[in-house]
């Protein structure tokens, strides 16, 4: 195992009723504004929780933000923070809304141009405004986190950034607040956790056992319960249980000690930004492909990961692989999920769009051995399509 310094402060407030609890938690004395996206929060009574929690404070409200949340729309909330003299963030959503709060926190009192905490990926961070969130979409795990990812709509860019400045003081985590989510939204919260938890542990055998089984139930649950959040949308405990292995799945337990991959994410980042495919529906698209065109660097976790998750022990090796490959895309499509880009209208005029992203973004050395290059990543696409 690798050495490690595991570190979350981000106090989760799970279960039924628990936005009551903001009052708790959000400051007395705080000037608040509260960021959501479009008009289910407001729809399905949310937002009307958190104003009755938050009681007297002083509380603005900012909404439009993106599924893919945008530099220029998140400036606008940086500038209302600034004019207003608000001290105190509240994100109410998705991973985007989340997302896009850790920007503009870092953002309000940052020196120079704010894309530069994308364009640095947040090594120039030296503060942030606190926060909070109210999830409301389990995908992310940006509720107990300290990654964003950014979209810049003038030159279709999309880039992530880290800080330990921008973990979220608590989340709440009511998996009532799911039930209206349309199903496919919930499809992409499911594919979403399942990628991050892949893009942790299947990489190459390093000593971490607990990593490693920790990872593997938390994929066995997804595949068991992913078909039936999506058949039964008011199943407390179904919706209970995604809620918190899609937080589980990135809030650095699993990977603590063991290396890393993200190529997947690298490349369906540039897909999202240049096509605007949802986030999830481009790892469903490039971790199948990744997998087939990487299976000797990863063959040692590929037969574990066959074995233990999926059952497969009769065979060659090669035919266990490729049925764990095969496997892993067939879930994605029960989730009515497609996994090719010619479902997409996408085909090999595509390509070399993303490659040019890809090195314009530096992008070129990816993967947990640093071994994807530009023209490996061309093959991934290749066999994505």
């Amino acid at each position: 195992m690798q050495n490690f310094e595991f570190y979350n402060p981000t106090r989760i407030l799970f279960g039924k009723g628990t936005i009551a609890q903001l009052a708790d938690h959000v400051p007395a004395e705080a000037r608040v504004l509260v960021l959501y996206g479009g008009a289910s929060a407001e729809k399905n009574g949310t937002l009307a929780e958190v104003r009755a929690a938050l009681g007297a404070r002083t509380v603005r409200e900012f909404g439009g933000i993106e599924a893919n949340p945008t530099y220029e729309t998140l400036m606008r909330a940086v500038a209302a923070i600034r004019a207003e003299g608000l001290d105190f963030l509240l994100a109410v959503g998705g991973g985007s809304v989340i997302d896009g709060t850790k920007f503009v926190a870092a953002a309000v009192n940052h020196e120079g141009d704010a894309w530069d905490i994308l364009r640095t990926h947040g090594a120039d961070v030296t503060g942030a405004l606190p926060f909070g969130s109210v999830l409301t979409l389990p995908a992310t795990g940006s509720e107990m986190n300290s990654f964003s990812v950014i979209s810049r709509a003038e030159t279709k860019e999309k880039l992530a950034f880290g800080s330990p400045y921008v973990f979220p003081r608590f989340s709440v985590l009511d998996p009532e607040k799911t039930y209206t989510l349309p199903v496919r939204q919930v499809a992409n919260g499911v594919a979403d956790a399942f990628t991050h938890i892949m893009e942790q542990y299947l990489t190459y055998p390093a000593g971490g056992m607990a990593q490693d089984r920790f990872a593997e139930g938390l994929l066995l649950s997804l595949i068991e319960i992913g078909p039936k959040v999506l058949a039964d949308p008011h199943d407390y405990d179904l919706r209970a249980n995604l809620m918190w292995i899609a937080t589980l799945a990135l809030n650095g337990l699993i990977g603590a000690g063991v290396p890393q991959d993200w190529a997947t994410h690298m490349i369906g980042h540039e897909l999202t930004a240049r096509h605007d495919i949802d986030h999830a529906r481009t790892l469903a698209i490039v971790l199948p492909a990744m997998l087939r065109v990487r299976r000797e660097a990863k063959r040692g976790k590929l037969l574990q990961y066959a074995e233990r998750v999926w059952n497969l022990r009769e065979g060659t090796e090669d035919e266990r692989i490729d049925a764990a490959i095969a496997r892993t895309r067939a879930f994605f499509e029960s989730l009515d999920i497609p996994t090719r880009l010619s479902a997409y209208g996408l085909g090999t005029e595509t390509i070399d769009g993303v490659i040019g992203q890809l090195e314009q973004h530096g992008m070129t050395a990816l993967g947990e051995h640093q071994d994807v290059t530009l023209d490996v990543s061309r093959r991934v696409l290749e066999a994505s399509l």
